[in-house]
């Protein structure tokens, strides 16, 4: 990869990114001097060779002593232009972004998101138009950073509008991406929810009064209402839409006459 052929750094790349599939070989390459040189290839190599860097500085990433080194490389700054760049549904997002959420847990790779212009946005919009992985390590890097400085980043996070994404997050994504939202919408709250009271709280009356103190937060107090009010019949039709999904889908699987109770009746009858 120290070559001054183009062709040749960026075949050696792909090796990397093949060995890095491999658990035992990661360690290895972290320390073999690689990870400066897959940074470098992020900014002068082809997008095929911007892609295999990608994947492989990924892979790295996945062992902990491989962090360090990946953020001290300056990985940072051309993962958020590339990701500034990118279509936000693609693979390549997923990757970048699945990177920056582990690079979050460090104050210099929270800054690099937020000084870079546009940086901070373009995670929302994976957020917002993400594969279902993508967008869980989206609200993930946006959590992270929220958990570790509230008050520096919440207002950061609310200008940029992640407000209706993290809403249908709680209804659409995985459930720990659902989890996750739920945790980054209280901490964007004007009054956070430390504890919760002993007796059981509805997640419908939760996310009401969650949808509420943001809305009003973000525009006057009269117009909160309204928006929370809608922010949230947004969500019960996106959940009605998704069950309607689901029962269609299980109708496609159990047909009338053979459900599974029909099943089970007709084998008992014999």
């Amino acid at each position: 990869m120290q070559s001054e052929d183009t062709n040749l750094r960026e075949a050696a790349a792909a090796a990397i990114l093949t060995l890095s599939a491999t658990t035992s070989n990661k360690s290895i390459i972290g320390t073999s001097g690689a990870i400066p040189l897959l940074v470098e290839m992020l900014t002068s190599g082809s997008l095929q060779g911007k892609v295999d860097a990608v994947i492989a500085l990924y892979n790295l990433s996945t062992v902990q002593e491989n962090l360090l080194p990946i953020l001290a490389a300056g990985a940072c700054l051309p993962l958020v232009l590339l990701l500034k760049d990118c279509k936000k549904s693609s693979k390549v997002a997923e990757k970048v972004i699945a990177l920056l959420e582990l690079l979050m847990a460090f104050e210099e790779g929270r800054t690099c998101v937020i000084k870079e212009e546009g940086g901070l946005l373009a995670v929302v919009e994976v957020l917002e138009e993400g594969s279902i992985q993508a967008r869980e390590h989206a609200v993930g890097a946006l959590l992270t950073m929220c958990q570790s400085n509230r008050c520096k980043y919440r207002e950061l996070i609310l200008q940029e509008g992640v407000i209706p994404g993290l809403l249908e997050l709680t209804v659409q994504g995985s459930s720990e991406a659902q989890e996750k939202a739920r945790k980054l919408l209280d901490l964007l709250r004007n009054s956070p929810i430390r504890q919760r009271a002993a007796s059981p709280t509805s997640a419908s009356a939760i996310l009401q009064s969650i949808a509420y103190d943001i809305a009003a937060h973000v525009d006057s107090a009269e117009a909160g209402t309204e928006n929370a009010k809608k922010m949230l019949n947004e969500m019960v039709q996106l959940s009605m839409e998704q069950s309607m999904r689901h029962l269609q889908q299980r109708a496609q699987v159990y047909p009338l006459d053979l459900s599974p109770t029909t099943c089970t009746t007709k084998v008992l009858s014999k």
